[in-house]
């Protein structure tokens, strides 16, 4: 994504004004739906913010999908029989779960940022915006820990493990649906805290604002409570017959 991306960014900057002109004519509500928002796309800055929110959905949408998975494909590959079987606690088994998760996430954040910090810089045209990607990936990285978990705890809980992934994306995309109506429509700002997508923009991230303290909290809450629904409700989990 990065890399193609790339191509895109050199004939922005070749146009120079002219291209912020002619996305000047385009709708606002375009505009917040297609990420664009008010970046200057012929600045490097301006165009890692438009390209940072398809990587934060694929992210979440990773993240999302394995969260459910990890759990939800024991009982849909038939291998939770031979699982819970064995002499280990439920605890250690989704603890083990969720740092392969972890690990996982880890290595998807850690590559976009090599990826993005190396080509970004190489077509930086000397503006050094370093320090920027390191902060959206680090929120990047807190909401791939809120879906993966949203992911764990819905297929712990479910009774119908097959349905648990649909069930993720589908929250997924309705908090992302509810993210581009705040942008569209600010009269609806109100509706942000219950978008994780609304949480870590990149506009106010890469306008010097920084992480929103109550924001990482309400992360916080939500990490913590999801990592205990997940441990209370597969604790409760049994074969089915």
């Amino acid at each position: 994504m990065i890399v193609s991306s790339i191509g895109k960014f050199t004939a922005y900057a070749e146009t120079g004004q002219s291209m912020n002109e002619l996305l000047s004519q385009i709708p606002g509500s375009i505009k917040a739906v297609l990420g664009m928002g008010d970046f200057d796309l012929t600045k490097i800055s301006g165009f890692y913010g438009m390209l940072y929110l398809y990587l934060l959905l694929m992210a979440a949408v990773h993240a999302d999908l394995l969260g459910a998975n990890i759990i939800a494909r024991e009982e849909t590959d038939k291998t939770a029989e031979f699982l819970l079987v064995k002499p280990v606690s439920r605890a250690k088994i989704i603890t083990a779960k969720l740092l392969a998760a972890l690990f996982n996430i880890i290595v998807f954040n850690l590559v976009t940022l090599f990826f993005s910090l190396t080509l970004m810089g190489k077509y930086a045209q000397g503006e050094d915006i370093s320090g920027e990607i390191i902060i959206l990936m680090a929120a990047m990285f807190i909401l791939q820990l809120m879906f993966l978990v949203i992911g764990t705890a819905i297929a712990a809980a479910s009774r119908r493990p097959e349905s648990a992934a649909s069930a993720a994306t589908a929250i997924l995309v309705v908090t992302f649906i509810i993210s581009s109506a705040i942008n569209i429509n600010s009269n609806l700002d109100s509706l942000k805290y219950i978008t994780p997508f609304a949480y870590f923009k990149a506009e106010k991230l890469l306008n010097g604002s920084g992480f929103d303290p109550l924001f990482l909290a309400l992360s916080l809450v939500i990490i913590t409570t999801l990592v205990f629904v997940t441990y209370a409700s597969y604790k409760k989990r049994d074969l089915k017959l």
